[in-house]
C-alpha cells in the first residue's frame, strides 16, 4: 500500500489536527513494532499489552506515524499521531477503504479443516492468471484479515482471504467486512466443538461466511455434507459443490496415491492429469474446491495443472522432512480435530515404506473439544487399531482417553503416554528407537506444541517438500 497519512486519517474519521503531517507517506502497517518496515504506520492494539506501550519501539524500527487511543494521555511530542477511539476498529476500517480503492475480486475462504490448504491452492490457480494477494500464515481472525487486505499491492486483482472462528457471528463480521465475490466452506468438522455445542451449531456458524456475499456471487462448498446442503435451499446467490459423488458439481474420477504425491482426474476435465504435491485423498477434496474456483475465473486446465503441482503451501501443514536419521517425517501440527486425525492417518497408513521401515504416530490432544473431549479422542481408536502403525506416541492429558481404547481394541499396538510438559521425553523416545527406514507422523493442536519435537529431529530448519 501507499498512502499519505491524510488520505489515511480522512478514511478512518481522525478526531485530532493533523495538517502538519498531511503529505507522510506511509508504505505498510504494522501492529506489532518488532515486524514494523521503515515507511509503517504502527496500530498500538490492546490485549494482554497495551501497543500504546510499544510506540517508541515501532519509532525506532523505522514508523513514520502511530494511531493513539483519544482516551490515553501523553501522545507523542513532535511524531505523526492519528487520534482515534479505538485503534481496532480504526485498522478494520482502513481495511475497509484500502478493500474499496484496490477493489479486487475477493474469494474468501473457511472451513473446519482444509482452508490453509484450499486457500494456497485457489491463490496458485489464480496466480497463473491474475496478480494475486493472499493470506499470510495464520493471519485469519478480526486482526489478520485487514492486515491482509492491507498487505495487498496497487496492482492486486484477486484477494484470497482465510477466515477463521471461534465463536458465533464471527465470520458474520468478517464476511461483511471484506464483502466477497465468492465464498468457500470446505468442511464441517468437530473443531471449537467446545464452544458450540453441536456440528450443527458449527455449520450455522460457518454458514455466516455467506452473509457479505455479493448479490451476484458465488458459494462453493462440500456437497457432501448434509448440513451445508441443508442451509443453501434459501441462499439466492449461485451455488457449487465439490465432493466424492457423481452429484457434486467436481468430483474426482480416478485417485493415484504416491509415497508423497496424489494424482487425480475430474469429470470436468477426464483426460487432464492433476497432482498434489501431499499425500491424502482428503487433499483431493481441497483440490477440487480450487479448481471449481480457478473455472469460474476462466484458469485454463493447463495452467492449474501447473499450479496445483508446485503449489506452496503454508507451514506445518501435512508436509513432509527429512529427519536426521535419515527417516521420512510426516509434520502435521498446526492444526488438530478429530476428522483431520482419521483423514490423516488414513493417509499415512497407505504410504510406501522402505524394507525394515515402520510406520510411527505421535498424537498429541486435540484442543477445544469441551466435554465431549474424552469420547472424541477415545474415538480415534479404530483408525490406529489397523495393523499398518509400529509404535504410537500420545502426548498430553486427554490423550489418555486413547490409551485406554486402544489397550481394548488393539492390545498388541506398543502405545507410550507423555504428559504435554514432557516434550523432552517424547524425543527422547524417538531419537533412541528411530531409523533411516522409518516414517514418522506428527499430528497435534498447536498449544501442543509439537513443533519443538519436530525440531529436534531435524538436521536443520530447512524442510523438504
Amino acid at each position: 500500500m501507499k498512502m499519505q497519512l491524510a488520505e489515511i486519517a480522512h478514511a478512518i474519521g481522525a478526531i485530532n489536527d493533523y495538517d502538519q503531517w498531511a503529505d507522510v507517506n506511509v508504505t505498510s502497517v504494522a501492529f506489532d513494532s518488532r515486524h514494523l518496515q521503515p515507511g509503517g504506520l504502527f496500530i498500538p492494539l490492546t490485549g494482554e499489552q497495551d501497543g500504546h506501550q510499544f510506540v517508541q519501539s515501532a519509532i525506532d524500527h523505522g514508523a513514520v506515524a502511530t494511531l493513539w487511543a483519544q482516551d490515553l494521555a501523553q501522545a507523542p511530542a513532535d511524531f505523526p499521531v492519528l487520534q482515534v477511539e479505538n485503534s481496532l476498529i480504526a485498522l478494520q476500517t482502513l481495511a475497509q477503504y484500502y478493500l474499496t480503492k484496490i477493489n479486487p475480486r475477493v474469494v474468501a475462504v473457511t472451513g473446519s479443516n482444509g482452508k490453509t490448504t484450499t486457500k494456497d491452492m485457489i491463490a496458485a490457480i489464480l496466480s497463473t492468471q491474475f496478480n494475486v494477494t493472499k493470506t499470510h500464515a495464520n493471519f485469519n481472525n478480526e486482526i489478520g484479515v485487514p492486515m491482509t487486505v492491507l498487505s495487498m499491492e496497487p496492482n492486486t486483482e484477486m484477494l484470497v482471504v482465510e477466515m477463521g472462528m471461534d465463536r458465533p457471528g464471527q465470520l458474520d463480521f468478517l464476511s461483511k467486512l471484506v464483502m466477497p465475490d465468492v465464498t468457500v466452506v470446505t468442511m464441517i468438522g468437530e473443531a471449537h466443538i467446545e464452544f458450540f455445542g453441536t456440528r450443527d451449531k458449527i455449520a450455522d456458524a460457518k454458514f455466516e461466511i455467506t452473509h457479505g456475499l455479493s448479490d451476484d456471487g458465488l458459494f462453493v462448498y462440500d456437497g457432501d455434507e448434509p448440513l451445508l446442503r441443508e442451509r443453501v435451499t434459501d441462499l439466492p446467490q449461485q451455488q457449487v459443490t465439490f465432493g466424492r459423488h457423481d452429484d457434486d458439481d467436481y468430483y474426482a474420477t480416478d485417485v493415484t496415491s504416491a509415497a508423497t504425491s496424489t494424482s487425480f482426474t475430474t469429470n470436468k476435465w477426464p483426460d487432464v492429469t492433476f497432482t498434489l504435491p501431499m499425500i491424502g485423498e482428503y487433499n483431493v477434496k481441497n483440490a477440487l474446491a480450487a479448481l471449481a474456483v480457478g473455472t469460474i475465473y476462466r484458469i485454463q486446465p493447463e495452467n492449474a495443472q501447473r499450479a496445483l503441482k508446485t503449489v506452496s503451501l503454508t507451514e506445518n501443514r501435512a508436509e513432509w522432512m527429512s529427519g536426521k536419521q535419515g527417516e521420512r517425517i510426516l509434520s502435521d501440527v498446526y492444526n488438530s480435530n478429530p476428522t483431520a486425525v482419521r483423514q490423516v492417518l488414513h493417509a499415512f497408513a497407505q504410504t510406501p515404506l522402505k524394507p525394515n521401515g515402520r510406520r510411527l504416530v505421535v498424537l498429541g490432544d486435540m484442543l477445544e473439544l469441551g466435554d465431549q473431549a474424552p469420547a472424541l479422542h477415545a474415538g480415534l481408536a479404530d483408525a490406529l487399531a489397523t495393523g499398518q502403525f509400529a509404535q504410537v506416541y500420545l502426548v498430553g492429558p486427554q490423550m489418555q482417553a486413547l490409551q485406554k481404547a486402544l489397550a481394548t481394541q488393539a492390545p498388541d499396538l506398543p502405545v507410550t503416554h507423555f504428559a504435554s510438559d514432557d516434550l523432552a521425553g517424547v524425543t527422547a523416545a524417538l531419537q533412541t528407537t528411530l531409523t533411516a527406514n522409518d516414517q514418522i507422523l506428527l499430528k497435534a493442536s498447536h498449544g501442543i506444541h509439537l513443533e519443538n519435537v519436530l525440531a529436534k529431529l531435524l538436521p536443520s530448519q530447512e524442510n523438504e517438500k
